[in-house]
C-alpha cells in the first residue's frame, strides 16, 4: 500500500521508537499526529517533519483517543492508522519492586493500549478500512526472572491483537504487533547497572530498526494482514 497522503497517529512519539517511526513513516509521505506528555519535545520534532502535528497528554487520559481523532481530522480530514507505542518497563526482584509502579507501568501498557485501539478500531470499521499497529516485545512470547509483570503487559498485548484480528478479519481494518527483541533506547535510562545487565548485549537493535518493520507491516496490501513480526538483534539467543 502506497502510504503518502495517508494518516497516522502515533502514542509515545517524543523519543525512541516512537520518535524514529514519525521519521519514517515521514520520509513514506504520511501526515502525523503525535502524542507524548512532553508538548516542548513534540513541537521539536514536528517541527522537523513534513506534514505534522501533535496533542500533548498522559496516554492514560480517558478522553486522550477522541481528542487524538478530533485533531487527526481536524488537520488532516482523515486517519488511517494508529502505532500503539507508548509504554514503559518497571522490573525488579519480588522483595524489591515497586507495587504502585507495577500498577502504573499496566495502566500504560496495556490499558491505554486498550482503550485507544477499540476506540480507534470503532472508527477504522465505520470507514471500512485502517490498521493499528500495537507495540509488543519478545518479552510477549516469553519469560524471564524478575520481569514478571513487564511480560504479562506484553502477554497481555500479544492476546489482545490476536483476537481484535480475528474479530475484525474481512472488515477491512488490519491489526498487528511488532515484537522487538533487545533495542538500543532511553527505555532503561533509570535502571540501576545492575538492572541494565539484564538487557545487556552485543549490537542491539536502535530504534530505526523497529520503525522501518511497522512501515513494512503498513505497507502491504490491503488482502494481507501481518499479525506479529519478530525483530531481534543477530546476537540475542534468548
Amino acid at each position: 500500500m502506497d502510504l503518502k497522503n495517508k494518516v497516522a497517529i502515533i502514542t509515545g512519539a517524543s523519543s525512541g521508537i516512537g520518535e524514529a517511526t514519525a521519521h519514517e513513516l515521514d520520509s513514506a509521505g504520511v501526515s502525523l499526529v503525535l502524542t507524548a506528555r512532553n508538548q516542548d519535545k513534540l513541537e521539536k520534532l514536528a517541527s522537523k517533519l513534513t506534514n505534522a502535528t501533535f496533542f500533548a497528554s498522559e496516554v492514560t487520559e480517558p478522553d486522550l483517543p477522541q481528542h487524538l481523532l478530533e485533531t487527526a481530522l481536524n488537520s488532516f480530514g482523515r486517519v488511517d492508522a494508529l502505532v500503539n507505542n507508548a509504554g514503559v518497563m518497571v522490573v525488579g526482584t519480588v522483595e524489591t519492586i515497586d507495587i504502585e509502579e507495577i500498577c502504573q507501568m499496566v495502566r500504560i501498557n496495556v490499558e491505554s493500549a486498550f482503550r485507544l485501539a477499540y476506540f480507534f478500531a470503532k472508527h477504522f470499521k465505520q470507514q471500512s478500512n485502517g490498521f493499528i499497529v500495537n507495540l509488543s516485545s519478545i518479552s510477549g512470547t516469553t519469560n524471564y526472572p524478575t520481569m514478571a509483570a513487564y511480560c504479562g503487559t506484553k502477554h497481555a498485548i500479544e492476546s489482545f491483537t490476536d483476537c481484535l484480528r480475528l474479530e475484525l478479519a474481512g472488515s477491512g481494518v488490519g491489526v498487528g504487533c511488532v515484537e522487538p527483541g533487545k533495542v538500543a533506547t532511553n527505555l532503561y535510562q533509570n535502571w540501576s547497572d545492575e538492572q541494565k545487565q539484564i538487557v545487556a548485549i552485543e549490537q542491539p537493535l536502535v530504534a530505526q530498526d523497529i520503525a522501518k518493520a511497522i512501515r513494512f507491516i503498513l505497507e502491504q496490501p490491503s488482502n494481507i494482514n501481518i499479525g506479529r513480526l519478530l525483530i531481534t538483534p543477530a546476537h540475542q539467543s534468548a
